[in-house]
C-alpha cells in the first residue's frame, strides 16, 4: 500500500458533559443533606471551608447558595449564616407555581387536567382521614357561600371560598406533597374559574351543590364516592377551559 496515498482520519473524542460550578454546589449540598450530614435547621459550614470541600470558588458557592434559597432548600439569616430550611414539602414545591404561570394559553387546560387528577386522589384520601374539626371548617365555608349566591358580581369572592374549601380537603389528605402540589395549581387557575362563573349562567350555584355533595361523601368517609364527585366537579372546569379560547390564562 502506498503510504503517501493514505488519508489520515483524525477522530475528535466527544467532550464529556461537565457540570457547571453552580451545579457542583447544588449537587454537593444536596448530597450532604441526603447523606444526613446536613439536616433541617442545620447551619452550613463557613464559606471558605465549604468552597474548599466542593472545590469551587467562593463566587460559585454564593451563586449555588442563592439558587438553593430560591428553591426553598436554604435560607440566609442576616449576620448568622446560612441554614437548611425545614425542607417542608409546601416550601420545596412552592417554586412550581412560577412554572405554572409561564404556561402558554394552548397548554392551560393541561394544568386543569393535572389539578383534577391530584384533587380526585386528595378527596379520596381525605374521606379516610378527615377530622371532625375539618368537616366543621368545610361546612362553615359552604355556609358562607350561601349569601354570595343571592348577590350579583361576586365571582371573585366565590372563588376565594372555593379555594379555601379545596384547601381543607387537600390538607385532610394527610399527604403534604400532594397538598403542596394542589396549592400551587389551585390558586393559579382561579382566573379561569372566575371567567367560567361570569360566562356560564348558574355555574356558581351548580359548583356549590357539587361542593355540598363532596362534603357529604367526606362526612360518610366514602373514598370512592368522594373521588368520583371531585373528578366530575373539576372535569367541567377543565372542559370549559379547553373549549373556550377566550378564557383567561391560569394565573
Amino acid at each position: 500500500m502506498n503510504a503517501g496515498s493514505d488519508t489520515a482520519v483524525t477522530e475528535t473524542a466527544p467532550v464529556a458533559n461537565r457540570e457547571s460550578q453552580t451545579d457542583v454546589v447544588l449537587n454537593g449540598i444536596k448530597d450532604m443533606i441526603v447523606a444526613g450530614e446536613l439536616s433541617a435547621g442545620s447551619r452550613l459550614p463557613i464559606e471558605k471551608d465549604l468552597a474548599a470541600r466542593l472545590k469551587v470558588s467562593r463566587g460559585s458557592l454564593r451563586e449555588g447558595v442563592r439558587a438553593l434559597c430560591i428553591m426553598g432548600v436554604l435560607e440566609t439569616r442576616q449576620g448568622d449564616g446560612t441554614y437548611v430550611t425545614s425542607l417542608d414539602a409546601g416550601l420545596l414545591l412552592a417554586p412550581m407555581g412560577f412554572m405554572v404561570e409561564l404556561q402558554t394559553p394552548e397548554h392551560r387546560s393541561h394544568l386543569h387536567a393535572v389539578r383534577r387528577v391530584l384533587e380526585a386522589e386528595s378527596a379520596s384520601r381525605a374521606a379516610l382521614h378527615i377530622s371532625d374539626q375539618a368537616l366543621v371548617e368545610a361546612q362553615a365555608i359552604l355556609d358562607s357561600v350561601e349569601p354570595l349566591l343571592r348577590e350579583s358580581h361576586q365571582s371573585e369572592d366565590f372563588v376565594e371560598a372555593d379555594i379555601a374549601f379545596h384547601r381543607v380537603i387537600a390538607r385532610s389528605s394527610r399527604n403534604a406533597a400532594l397538598a403542596a402540589l394542589i396549592e400551587a395549581l389551585a390558586s393559579r387557575t382561579a382566573r379561569a374559574r372566575v371567567w367560567m362563573g361570569l360566562h356560564s349562567e348558574g355555574q356558581e350555584r351548580r359548583a356549590h351543590e357539587e361542593h355540598t355533595a363532596i362534603l357529604g361523601a367526606l362526612r360518610s368517609h366514602d373514598p370512592d364516592r368522594a373521588r368520583l364527585l371531585m373528578d366530575f366537579h373539576l372535569l367541567k372546569v377543565e372542559d370549559f377551559v379547553h373549549d373556550d379560547p377566550s378564557a383567561p390564562p391560569a394565573a
